[in-house]
């Protein structure tokens, strides 16, 4: 199979699922889309040296790394300065609308927690990464990943939005 044929292939299977991890990281859906159109140009090139099996691996370090290169470099970026309104698609009743806020809570909450951490938790617990296959992404030993994990549960745990979104979902 040509280069451009399996790339197109994997594109067309995991962009989805590499959309929700960049937007997890982002918390945005158009700086998510720019993450992942990004990292799959920085893969593209080495398409041919990936090995079976190993694409999605390569593809989701790279959706990590260029992440917090962003992170790093001087980012100047339009920002909003007044808070947008939620786009809520449909809503229903109250149930939806509650649904609605608790996301926001929670996307909150995970936007507090510096970025090597954010990457970790979304990693290990919404990718559902082992320790080593995170550790792999992150380019970071597994003790490195149990321990930004651990700092990062423990952030959420403290936070109030976290606390706010917990007491949406139990109450």
């Amino acid at each position: 199979m040509s280069r451009s044929v399996d790339f197109d292939a994997f594109v067309a299977s995991r962009s989805r699922a590499l959309l929700q991890t960049a937007w997890l990281l982002t918390g945005d859906w158009q700086l998510a889309e720019d993450l992942v159109q990004t990292a799959l140009a920085k893969c593209y090139p080495a398409w041919q040296r990936i090995t079976d099996g190993g694409d999605e691996p390569y593809v989701r370090r790279t959706l990590v790394t260029t992440y917090i290169t962003w992170w790093r470099r001087a980012w100047r970026r339009e920002r909003a300065t007044d808070p947008l309104p939620e786009a809520v698609e449909r809503v229903e009743g109250a149930e939806d609308l509650a649904r609605v806020e608790l996301r926001q809570l929670l996307l909150s909450a995970l936007a507090e927690l510096p970025r090597r951490q954010r990457a970790t938790v979304v990693l290990r617990y919404y990718c559902d990464l082992s320790e080593a296959e995170a550790a792999e992404v992150l380019g970071c030993s597994v003790g490195t990943v149990k321990s930004q994990a651990a700092k990062g549960l423990a952030r959420l745990r403290r936070s109030p939005l976290a606390a706010a979104a917990s007491e949406g979902i139990l109450g």
